[in-house]
């Protein structure tokens, strides 16, 4: 596993029914934005508990502090890292997991179940990033999601922590293109 410092927390995501609600409430207790919402994210492939499914989720990023904040919401029913916390149908919503840059996805993902949090779902988007979430929901409470600090992944960040500094509060939502 790699040293503590390393593991630094990047994004605090949570799971909600309404992406565009939970960043405009978010923005006016918190602060926090811009949010930008990317609409039925394009996987090329995502598997839950080692199953191929489809993971069809919208979401809207914007910063907070420090930390960027995520919110995703779910289109249907099907299995998902989400829905092992948040069953469908349920009504129930919350945090969902924190985010943490990896050196080598495949090697933290073992380290990861080697320490008792497996593998709950594992995408890539179109753009070839993959993300894994890790079930730590036994003893944190919630997942952990794990990616490579890629070029696409570091400029997204930055992009969404540029857009909040001298941020003025107004446009809490933007609509990101897809490219």
């Amino acid at each position: 596993m790699q040293g503590a410092g390393s593991l630094a927390i990047r994004q605090v995501a949570y799971f909600v029914p309404d992406i565009e609600a939970a960043a405009r409430a978010h923005s006016e207790i918190f602060g926090s934005g811009p949010f930008f919402v990317l609409r039925h994210i394009p996987l090329a492939a995502s598997e839950h508990r080692g199953v191929p499914h489809r993971f069809d989720h919208s979401s809207a990023y914007g910063q907070w502090g420090g930390v960027m904040i995520e919110f995703v919401e779910q289109h249907g029913d099907g299995p998902s890292a989400m829905h092992d916390l948040f069953p469908a149908g349920s009504g129930r919503f919350g945090l969902h997991h924190m985010a943490v840059f990896v050196e080598g996805l495949d090697a933290a993902i073992a380290d990861f179940e080697a320490r008792g949090h497996p593998l709950a779902q594992l995408s890539e988007v179109e753009g070839g990033t993959r993300f894994a979430f890790m079930d730590a929901s036994a003893t944190l409470g919630h997942m952990i999601e794990l990616y490579e600090p890629g070029e696409a992944l570091l400029g997204f960040y930055a992009m969404v922590r540029d857009a909040a500094r001298d941020w003025d509060g107004t446009d809490v939502l933007r609509e990101l293109q897809r490219s």
